[in-house]
């Protein structure tokens, strides 16, 4: 009997030693790798949907017009003003884009 009740009180505490690191293991997922999760699939379907003639920012800062689309190889070819460079798709950031295709203020 006495067995059985040291048995049972550790069994409880063990799990309610853990429930701090359950809780921490929560709130990173849905502060941190939740919110990383939406923004991939966002910029992925932005690199998709990528368009001739659309005015982009690669993530390694070159600015240009896209000239050409490969859908095979998955690559662009963008239209500098020093002249036409090929990249993967993936080297275009859609948040520098995004912000180059809103008019500037005045």
């Amino acid at each position: 009997m006495i067995f059985e009740t040291i048995f049972l009180q550790t069994e409880s505490s063990g799990l309610m030693s853990m429930l701090p690191f359950l809780a921490m293991i929560v709130v990173l997922y849905f502060f941190m790798i939740r919110p990383q999760q939406r923004k991939q699939k966002k910029e992925k379907t932005f690199q998709a949907e990528i368009k001739k003639g659309t005015k982009v920012i690669t993530s390694s800062g070159i600015h240009g017009k896209i000239a050409e689309l490969n859908d095979t190889e998955g690559t662009v070819t963008i239209d500098t003003g020093a002249g036409k460079i090929k990249f993967e798709r993936a080297a275009i950031s859609m948040e520098l884009s995004k912000k180059y295709q809103v008019p500037a203020k005045k």
